[in-house]
């Protein structure tokens, strides 16, 4: 099993990238069982869907600009 570190690590890195088998086995079976990584993970992905949104909105508003 892996650790919460190692989890949030993955978490992060399945963000920018498409993880490996095992370590996406191993990351939703922690994940299946620690609530806390399960939030992190969570937050991560509405902080990047957040952070994508905000720049889509500003290139909208740079274009009404023009």
């Amino acid at each position: 099993m892996i650790t919460c570190k190692e989890a949030t690590r993955l978490a992060s890195q399945g963000l920018d990238r498409k993880l490996g088998f095992l370590d996406r086995v191993a990351l939703r079976l922690h994940l299946a069982i620690c609530k806390g990584c399960t939030n992190a993970a969570r937050q991560m992905e509405f902080l990047r869907r957040a952070i994508t949104r905000l720049g889509e909105d500003a290139d909208e508003r740079g274009a009404l600009r023009r």
